[in-house]
């Protein structure tokens, strides 16, 4: 078998909608995955919906957000230069991965949830059994996914992502869109939640992977691999 691929799909959106509070990628929800993927050989493709830069949510940057994986590549120049220059999903809509990861981040609630190529792309993988994954912000990418058949993707699936209260908790209920937990629930997807906020849930329904906030993206990161090893 040759090099497995993941895609990791980030978001291009820096600010909410009354622009004054900036936004971006959650970083710990990218270099986590990234990190043990490339440990393993893995070949990782960073993209984003318009391609280009990938801004960087300045909360996941500070002293009790920013861990010391996220900060090690934080600080790598070459991998600065990466998120500046990440692929458009136009340019890799043809192309096969072996997993999809959304990461998340307050931006992806903007540009992820009604991108035709994103849907796609997600559509075609997850009908062909490759692992389809998000984590936090980034599962609202997965709210208008319809399969062939018509049906929502997560229609009667078990999964999990950001919480309403814990958007209580990160101050941001009266700056974002939407509530994720409750347009999940409205998909009749089977919502879980950690027992406490702001700890880690990653929930698995066959192929489909899910993790609740920022402090899933270690434990979600584990999973991915270990399933796609599983999958060899």
């Amino acid at each position: 078998m040759g090099i497995l691929k993941i895609l990791i799909v980030v978001t291009n959106i820096n600010v909410y909608e009354n622009r004054e509070l900036e936004t971006g990628l959650w970083l710990s929800e990218l270099t986590h995955l990234y990190h043990e993927a490339i440990a393993n050989g893995y070949e990782v493709t960073i993209a984003s919906p318009n391609g280009g830069n990938v801004p960087i949510d300045p909360e996941s940057l500070k002293r009790f957000t920013l861990d010391k994986i996220s900060k090690q590549y934080w600080n790598d120049p070459s991998f600065r230069e990466l998120l500046k220059n990440s692929k458009s999903l136009t340019n890799v809509y043809m192309q096969q991965f072996d997993a999809i990861y959304l990461a998340g981040g307050h931006g992806t609630m903007y540009d992820f949830p009604n991108d035709i190529n994103l849907q796609n792309i997600i559509r075609e993988h997850y009908e062909i059994g490759k692992i389809v994954s998000a984590v936090c912000h980034g599962v609202g990418g997965l709210l208008n996914v319809k399969l062939s058949n018509g049906r929502y993707l997560i229609q009667a699936k078990t999964m999990t992502g950001f919480s309403w209260f814990e958007e209580s908790l990160a101050k941001r209920k009266k700056e974002v869109p939407f509530n994720l937990e409750t347009e999940l629930k409205k998909r009749t997807s089977n919502y879980k939640k950690a027992f406490i906020p702001m700890t880690s849930k990653v929930v698995v329904d066959g192929n489909l992977i899910t993790g609740q906030n920022p402090f899933s993206s270690k434990e979600i990161a584990k999973v991915i691999i270990q399933k796609l090893k599983n999958k060899r």
